[in-house]
């Protein structure tokens, strides 16, 4: 595998499922590509239902694609030893709610091989990472959802994967939890490691993620760098620094010569990703 290998790539990606009703297929997702590098933090939106999670769990090996391919740092994903640098945050984890978060990590290490010191070291290391070292003897059972979500991240973490999958991360998490699994996603980034993310929640996918693509009744409607898609295609934007209200009113000839001005940035005036949402699937829905 070389750098230019793609952390996660989905090829043409369709699943049908089987419907009650005279055998009927339902498509949910229908034709979609994925292309994620290392280190970078992607995030696939849509409303519910719209493929996302079925996107995820073909990812995942969860689910066997009716037509199309996935591949994980090259390997197919069908295959299990493509999951060893993966992993999986689901958006309801399940934990036993009697142990405490240190039981729960110390488990889950076990599973992936860990033990003895290197086990404990790394047990300490991720209830520091994800800010539970004050509740890591307190039951799972007293901890709030903002917490299990934390400490779902925390167990994703342990076997040191390349790329972590999130699906709905902060689902029904209150904003202060949300700021804790946000910046979480941050330093994960820092350390280089790769974040593949479903939400509905635009606001916080705008602020982590390199490149977003937006799914809609199964299709891929729009895709690419964040910044460039919600550039304002057809504007431009000035960003002057101790301006007079002179100089504004004739900036376009005077910008270029004017002393004790400084220009710091042109480019594209952006709009939020939630308009440009509500913006591509309501084209969608269009005739």
């Amino acid at each position: 595998m070389t750098q230019t290998t793609p952390a996660v790539e989905i090829k043409n990606l369709v699943k049908d499922f089987k419907t009650s009703f005279r055998n009927q297929k339902l498509r949910a997702v229908d034709g979609v590509s994925i292309r994620i590098m290392p280190g970078e933090v992607y995030g696939l939106i849509g409303p519910n239902g719209s493929g996302k999670s079925t996107t995820m769990k073909a990812l995942l090996g969860l689910v066997v694609p009716t037509a199309g391919q996935c591949t994980i740092f090259g390997q197919d994903s069908l295959k299990v030893d493509s999951r060893n640098d993966v992993g999986f945050l689901p958006e309801n984890p399940y934990f036993y709610k009697h142990l405490s978060g240190a039981e729960t990590l110390r488990f889950y290490g076990k599973l992936c091989g860990l033990k003895g010191k290197a086990l404990e070291a790394r047990v300490s290391e991720l209830l520091a990472l994800v800010d539970l070292e004050g509740a890591r003897d307190r039951r799972l059972g007293g901890y709030s959802k903002g917490m299990l979500q934390r400490i779902g991240l925390a167990q994703a973490l342990v076997q040191e994967p390349r790329l972590v999958i999130l699906d709905e991360p902060t689902a029904g998490v209150d904003p202060v939890g949300s700021r804790q699994i946000r910046d979480l996603i941050l330093t994960l980034k820092e350390r280089g490691i790769t974040v593949f993310l479903c939400s509905h929640l635009l606001e916080q996918v705008q602020e982590v993620c390199d490149h977003v693509g937006i799914i809609f009744r199964g299709k891929m409607v729009k895709e690419g760098r964040l910044e460039d898609l919600i550039a304002i295609e057809d504007q431009t934007e000035i960003v002057l620094k101790d301006a007079s209200p002179e100089l504004i009113a004739q900036i376009t000839a005077l910008v270029a010569n004017s002393a004790g001005t400084t220009l710091l940035h042109t480019g594209k005036p952006r709009t939020t990703l939630e308009r440009l949402f509500l913006r591509e699937t309501t084209q969608s829905e269009l005739p």
